[in-house]
């Protein structure tokens, strides 16, 4: 489940270890073990985490997981499907087509974001007063069809 060697793993990481070692703030290791997703961590007698390879593997997981765009809810089933080495990787196998697939919709969305922005920058002569600029006139155009859709944030995809 991960790059890091058992030899590299230390016996046991307060939360600041961890959290410098799996590349994690603090809170969100917290935040992972509130929503299940990161095992509890054992306690001191004063009350301070106490984290173990393990906990440092599952988070090195989980982080390669979200860098690749995976949601909380498919990283949780993968999860799980890693600790069920007897089962079939066709559960496993589906939740990566599907990201895949949302992943190739978005560059298409992106390429045709790219193409209508290549087009409005071409038409912009520099120089001239803002009042005749192509670009802020074809933003104003809502009517045109050659970019994607966008979210209510204004952030493509």
């Amino acid at each position: 489940m991960s790059t890091t060697t058992d030899a590299a793993r230390p016996a046991s990481l307060s939360i600041g270890a961890l959290a410098g070692r799996s590349g994690c703030k603090r809170q969100t290791i917290r935040w992972y073990e509130e929503i299940g997703m990161l095992p509890e961590a054992a306690r001191t007698e004063g009350g301070h985490r106490v984290y173990g390879p393990q906990h440092l593997a599952r988070l090195e997981f989980i982080r390669h997981a979200r860098g690749l765009g995976f949601p909380l809810d498919d990283i949780r089933t993968l999860l799980d499907l890693s600790g069920q080495p007897g089962r079939s990787c066709d559960e496993v196998h589906e939740i990566g087509a599907r990201l895949l697939d949302a992943v190739d919709a978005r560059m298409r969305r992106l390429a045709a974001v790219r193409e209508e922005l290549h087009r409005i920058v071409a038409s912009c002569t520099t120089g001239g007063p803002a009042a005749s600029c192509r670009i802020l006139d074809a933003l104003a155009d809502h009517h045109h069809d050659g970019c994607a859709a966008q979210s209510d944030t204004g952030a493509v995809g």
